[in-house]
Order: C-alpha cells, then structure tokens, then sequence
C-alpha cells in the first residue's frame, strides 16, 4: 500500500511535507541546489562523457527536481553518456496533478516535466519503468519504504543522490543498515553526494568504504558532503549480437527490446511468420490479478501488467497501431471487468480493495450495479474493475515488435533449429543438415514447450492446449468491455467477439472441437447470465475457433533469465530463456524482455532481486518439480 504525498507549502511558497515535517528543498531554491549539491557533487557533467551508459542511484525522489535537473543538464552536454539511467526511490509519491502544481514553479524544466508527467504511474508498490527521450534516459521509479527496496535493487550506481528529508526529522532514511544498503550498489570509482554533513550520516559512510570531504554547500548552508568509491570506470559495450529463437510474444517483444537498445537481432521461428502459434490468438485479456497477500503471482502480473501497457502505448505512439485497423486493431483500451465467482469471492476481494487501498485508476471494487452499468448486462455478481485493463491482439502485438524496429531484426521464418552449440564465445543455431542459421555471443530461447528438446528435461515447460471461441458481434452490442470470470469475453472487434478459453494438459489435438465450443458457450453463460439464449450465436458445431499450445510452468510464473543448464551440463554464459508464459503472454511480454535485456547488459533490472529470483530458470534447478501442471481457473486471460 502507497500512502501519496500531500500537497503543502511554508509561508514562503516552499513545497513542505507534513508528514516530517521538512521542505522539499532549500527555499533559496530547489533548481540550484540540485545542480549545486548532486550534478557538481558527482562531477557531472563530466563524468558521464564519452560513456555508454551512466547510473544515477537517488534516495528520496520527492518532486523530481534532481532527476529533472539531470535529464536537462544531460540534453545539453554534447558530449553526454548514450544513455542516462536514473534509479530513484520514494516512499510517498505525488500524484500527477499534484506534480503539476509543483512543477510550475519551473517553467524552464516544463519540456521535460510535462514528459514525466505523461509516464507517471499509477501509486502502487514496486518499481516502475519510463522510457523517455527516445529510450536514451531511462527512468525507474521505485514506490516503497527505501529500507526494504535499497537491499532489493539489482544496480550499479556511477553516482548517488541522499536527498531525504532532515536526518533529525526522517531518520529512517540516514540508518547505517540504509547507507550500506546503497553504498552496495555503487559501481568501482562511484561518486556520492548530499547536502546533510551529519556526523552519524559521515560514520555510516566512511564504514562502508567511502573516501568523504566536506565542500561548500549552496546558498545559507556552510557545508555539503561528496564521496567517492576507489576503482576504475567500467562501461557497457562489447558485441550487440543476439539470436533470439521463437517468433511469438516472447521472443518479439524480447527482440524489440534488444533492438531499442542498438542490438542487432537475428529472428528465427519454424512457422511461416509472426505470432503463429498460441500468440496468433485474435484477441487476450490484459490485466493484473491482485492477491490478499501480495504474493509472487500477484507482484508480477502487476509489474507485468504495467509493462505491457507501457510498451503498448509506445508502439501506438510509433504510429504502428493505426497499421493493424484492418487486421482488428492492436489493442482495445476498454477496461476490464473481473466478476467474483461467487459470494464468498466478491467478499474476498472487496477485502483485499479495502485492505490494499489502490488507487482508483488502477483498481477498485464495484458492486453489482455499477458491473452491471460498466459491461452493458445484467450480471449477478460484483467485481474488481481494472479501468486501465485492455483487450490485445497478440498476432499483432507480434508484428509491430518487429516492425518498430525492422532494421535491427532479421527474421528467418521456416527455419527449425535442431541443436545449439557454443564455441569461441559464440552461440550458433543449426539446422536439420548442421546449417548454422545464426551466430552471435548471446542466444535466447523463447520457443515455447519446443525448448525442453533443446535445453533438456531439466525444464519443466509443458504445453497446454487451448481453444477460444469466436463468435459474431454487432458494433456496439455487449458488453461494452471485457469481462472474466472463470474465463474470458471480449467486446465487439471488427465484428467479432471472442470467449473462452479451454485449458487442458497432455492433449495434444490440434483440431478445433465442437465440445471445446459447448464448454466456452458455458463459461459465457456464467459470465453473462442468458447471453448465448437470444439466438444469433449459432449451434456450438457451425462456430469457429482457435487451438493454440501454451507453455506451461508448474507455478504459473514466467521463466525469465539466465539457463543454468543444457542437457546434463553447465550452460556456457549467454544462453538465455523467456517462457513459461502459460496463459498470460501478454502480460508476461514487455515485462520479460525488459529483464532479459537489463541482464544481458547488466544493466538495472526492472525487477527486484527477490522476484527476479522467482521468475529465473534456476528455480527448477534449486527446488526440483515434481508434477506437471494442473489446468488453473483463470486459463486463457491472455
């Protein structure tokens, strides 16, 4: 849970926290101390010229005034780094609008914090992810108690911000066990720098390595802090080659991410092109699926859920979605309706809504009348309304990936890869005849259930077969957005809406059968009580339909990050998996390839150590899986 910002200010006009009582900045002005006290304390500009890419670790991200002041001192430096990534942390976050009325105050940053603005996240835990000024800065917002993120960041920092408030007012954010947490992940020759010269925030410092001095601070204040960390420079770089092995949303959306950061990709699929196994599906459900406890699977269909529609909204402003209107469209921004199977269910998740607080432009509760009203028919049941939820078109999430970014990705269709070999630091991909289809440093597997024949049983990806329903659509006809429960249906698209989906293991029938019909016609029912009684759907036997094979997990977590083995052996370094996706492809996508990039790179992760580790292929290694899957209520949400 987020408690946000209030909005505050000293008779002055200074921004002022109520909660520490404590001002934002200094009131002779929270720009200038900014490039006073955190650009020159870190010798930036400087220090991050000529470089690939430079870290920032700040703790206390409050206005954005540092980051601001960063990004524009960035902009204007000829010489700058190709890529500024910022990592900041906040416990109490402001909202938007209130963000707006701050930023007012500086018209000469207002460029740069409209940008933020329109990135700016919903308030719920975890961090989140901007990509702005073409992908060249990055920024990784983290909401929560810096104590317990600080020790879960995976970073290295070429330069540290401690902007908290007042050691004496905010103690928690000065405690020895923080400042070793943050001195951990600063790289070889890092800086710091801040405006406390406290003797405890001095000790706790200098006991962790740092060689500190004492500098002039800014305006009234006599003194700031600088340190630095002993060690060379080291930058990222080296060769930017990838093959990537699966062309349905894990693979293009991992070769999209590789692609925007000036990799070149190497795209190969067996099928005849994009999205053509369970990605060809018409349409899937995006959305988070919350939990009381806040659990592993509720914390990465979160992340994920938020990368996705990042990544989506990004290819719309690409302009790739208008290419798709003929095809269905890329995705529907409609919300998503998520009704509680039965009473004992709606109270359940009414509780976690009142017990979690979300904000309302993420989640909220609605009781039955208000369900009725949003999806457009009568249904018996309240639920969870996701207003940022959405419908997606994974065949066509697969093609704009590629389209995005075309130069950088060559695919190969029709090219079945039978081994892969490593040797010399590189990994090649072979044919059927030992043709080599492929050949670079890193090679990463995202071919579905097809990888346990390339990596070993070792892995436990097994395919689940899935049938969605299509049926015919009125424009305008209910619901007006889509609606899950024990399954899924979607509004009218381009004359169709689709309902399903079956989930069934160790069935490998690739036909499309009228009793897999009858059992979505069934789950449409429960959804919405009497929908298929009107007539105009059609006997179960004349409607048409999709098989698709998804690959299955034993936890229902992606398996995302580097192989630890192939076959029997040890895996050579740069062989790396996306899989697992199940169900959830689309929400899982954007998600994993990010962290499969970051880790390729070694760059910040976008997830946190804990659930990284979650996610990682070496789980199966660690804690062996003794059975198969068994098929969840919620298959076939995208």
């Amino acid at each position: 849970m987020i408690e946000p910002a209030r909005l505050a200010f000293t008779a002055d006009g200074t921004p002022y926290s109520e909660t520490y009582g404590d001002v934002y900045h200094t009131a002779a002005g929270g720009l200038g101390q900014a490039q006073h006290v955190f650009l020159a304390g870190n010798g930036l500009p400087a220090r991050w010229q000529g470089r690939e890419r430079f870290v920032v670790v700040e703790t206390g991200f409050g206005l954005g005034l540092n980051f601001l002041a960063t990004w524009q001192a960035w902009r204007d430096d000829p010489a700058r780094c190709a890529r500024l990534h910022f990592v900041s942390v906040e416990k109490h976050p402001f909202a938007a609008a209130d963000l707006a009325a701050l930023h007012a105050a500086w018209p000469e940053l207002a460029p740069l914090a409209d940008a933020l603005r329109r990135e700016w996240p919903p308030l719920v835990p975890g961090l989140h992810r901007q990509h702005l000024d073409g992908g060249r800065v990055v920024l990784d917002l983290v909401f929560g108690d810096a104590a317990d993120c600080l020790p879960q960041l995976a970073a290295q920092a070429d330069a540290c911000y401690l902007d908290g408030f007042s050691p004496a007012k905010n103690p928690e954010l000065w405690t020895a066990p923080l400042l070793a947490a943050l001195s951990a992940l600063a790289a070889p020759g890092a800086t710091l720098a801040t405006w406390s010269v406290a003797a405890g925030v001095r000790e706790a410092l200098a006991a962790n390595g740092w060689r500190l001095q004492k500098a002039p601070g800014f305006a009234g204040k006599r003194e700031m802090l600088r340190g630095e960390r002993s060690g060379g420079t080291a930058d990222a770089g080296g060769d930017k080659r990838a093959i990537v092995l699966g062309a349905g949303l894990a693979g293009t959306t991992t070769a999209n991410r590789l692609a925007a950061r000036g990799w070149q990709v190497t795209l190969l699929d067996a099928a005849a092109g994009p999205g053509e196994g369970a990605s060809g599906n018409r349409a899937g459900v995006l959305r988070p699926l919350p939990a009381r406890d806040d659990n592993a699977l509720a914390r990465a269909t979160r992340a994920g859920f938020l990368a996705t529609r990042r990544h989506l909204s990004a290819l719309d402003e690409a302009g790739l979605a208008a290419g798709f209107a003929a095809s269905g469209g890329l995705w529907g921004r409609t919300g998503v309706l998520h009704l509680a199977r039965d009473a004992v269910h709606e109270e359940t998740q009414r509780r976690i809504v009142a017990g979690q607080r979300p904000p309302a432009d993420y989640l909220r509760f609605v009781e039955r009348d208000e369900a009725r009203a949003l999806c457009g028919w009568p249904v018996d049941m309240g639920g969870w309304w996701f207003p940022g939820g959405a419908w997606v078109s994974p065949a066509n999430y697969c093609r704009a990936n590629l389209l995005q970014y075309a130069a950088s990705i060559t695919a190969h269709y029709g090219a079945r890869v039978e081994r892969i070999v490593h040797a010399a630091g590189q990994w090649r991909a072979l044919g059927a005849n030992g043709e080599c289809l492929g050949e670079a440093p890193h090679l990463i597997v995202a071919n579905a259930a097809d990888a346990r024949r390339l990596l070993g049983d070792w892995l436990p990806v097994f395919p689940g077969r899935g049938q969605v329903t299509h049926l015919p659509a009125a424009g305008g006809s209910p619901p007006r957005c889509v609606v899950c429960r024990l399954g899924y249906v979607t509004p009218e698209i381009d004359g169709r809406r689709y309902a399903g989906a079956t989930f069934l293991m160790r069935d490998d029938d690739p036909a499309v059968r009228e009793v897999d019909h009858v059992e979505n016609l069934a789950k449409l029912d429960f959804i919405l009580p009497g929908f298929t009684a009107g007539g105009g759907i059609g006997a179960p036997s004349t409607l048409d339909g999709r098989v698709g094979f998804r690959p299955v997990s034993p936890d229902r977590l992606p398996i995302v990050g580097a192989v630890p083995r192939l076959g029997a052996e040890a895996a050579p370094p740069g062989l790396w998996l996306a899989n697992g996706f199940g169900a959830r492809g689309i929400v899982w996508s954007a998600l994993a390839g990010e962290l499969l990039a970051d880790a390729i790179e070694d760059a910040p992760s976008i997830l946190d150590r804990a659930l990284a580790a979650a996610l990682a292929p070496r789980r199966f290694i660690d804690r062996p899986q003794r059975r198969r899957p068994a098929a969840k209520n919620d298959a076939g949400q995208g």
